[in-house]
């Protein structure tokens, strides 16, 4: 089974007349990259959350918000004076620089902007704790059922690609007795060309053929790819997302492509090459976002 590390997941939970909102979002990345926006009262928490979130969801981009709503009157809030000033001072300076005049809706303007307004501090008793963990793994579950629907999609994608190299390396072998009788042919064609056919030795000449064209056969590349697209899929198999995994398979299913293609020397079976290259392309773009 493998998952994308695309996901997205949203729970809530309400304590002493106020709601908290748990919005948990995730992108492909190739670490653990985790941005936490959270109310000033939770902050002491943050490293908690941060180990929570990532032994659940291991690599990805990963945006954490939560969010308070008050549902009465029991929610005290303060001014953030400091930031008032910040504001006041830097909205005068620009209304100064373009000559806007009147200043008298600047503070209405100021009391609406981020962060003005901030809950006051308060002690977070255990219950409430205890609530907010279990949204938040209530919210890390339906993200994690989002990233395997997406890999199930990925999944069939990447079946599909691999089969489609397997397909394209059984249409080798019709080429490859030609190739060999070409090679023989244009390899003589040189050597007359520079000297007389009496004068080589033909025993020679064959058994230096015969070493050359083994440095050129391709059997050995054709089974090591097939292997590695056989393990390829046997990985994508097994109970836990291999993301890394894959990508190093993939590498070495590129090698043995490469190294086909440059021994091939026969337009037939480079076309087939490169038609193997762009299905592992593709196979490589989805592995970017596979966990």
């Amino acid at each position: 089974m493998i998952k994308s590390m695309t996901g997205f997941g949203k729970a809530e939970c309400v304590y002493n007349n106020r709601k908290l909102i748990i919005e948990i979002k995730s992108l492909n990345s190739k670490f653990t990259d985790i941005n936490a926006r959270i109310p000033n009262g939770f902050r002491e928490k943050e490293f908690e959350f941060r180990n929570k979130l990532s032994a659940k969801l291991q690599r990805g981009k990963i945006d954490f918000t939560i969010t308070i709503e008050s549902s009465g009157d029991g929610a005290s809030y303060a001014i953030n004076r400091d930031l008032v000033k910040k504001y006041y001072s830097e909205l005068k300076a620009i209304s100064g620089e373009i000559d806007l005049a009147g200043s008298e809706n600047m503070l209405q303007v100021i009391m609406r902007m981020p962060d003005v307004m901030v809950p006051s501090r308060e002690e977070i008793s255990t219950e409430e704790w205890n609530a907010l963990h279990v949204a938040i793994d209530q919210a890390l579950e339906q993200l994690d059922e989002f990233r395997v629907q997406e890999g199930a999609s990925l999944l069939k994608d990447l079946i599909y690609r691999n089969n489609k190299i397997l397909e394209l390396l059984e249409q080798v072998p019709p080429f490859e007795k030609d190739r060999i009788e070409n090679l023989k042919a244009k390899i003589k064609k040189d050597v007359y060309e520079v000297v007389d056919q009496e004068d080589v030795d033909k025993n020679r000449f064959e058994q230096e053929l015969i070493y050359y064209l083994d440095r050129l056969d391709i059997t050995e590349e054709k089974v090591r790819l097939k292997k590695h697209c056989k393990y390829f899929l046997d990985t994508l198999d097994e109970s836990e997302s291999q993301g890394k995994k894959l990508g190093f398979i993939s590498q070495e299913i590129g090698r043995e492509i490469n190294t086909l293609g440059s021994k091939a020397l026969d337009a037939n079976i480079q076309k087939l090459v490169v038609q193997m290259k762009d299905e592992l392309e593709k196979i490589k773009e989805q592995l970017y976002n596979i966990l």
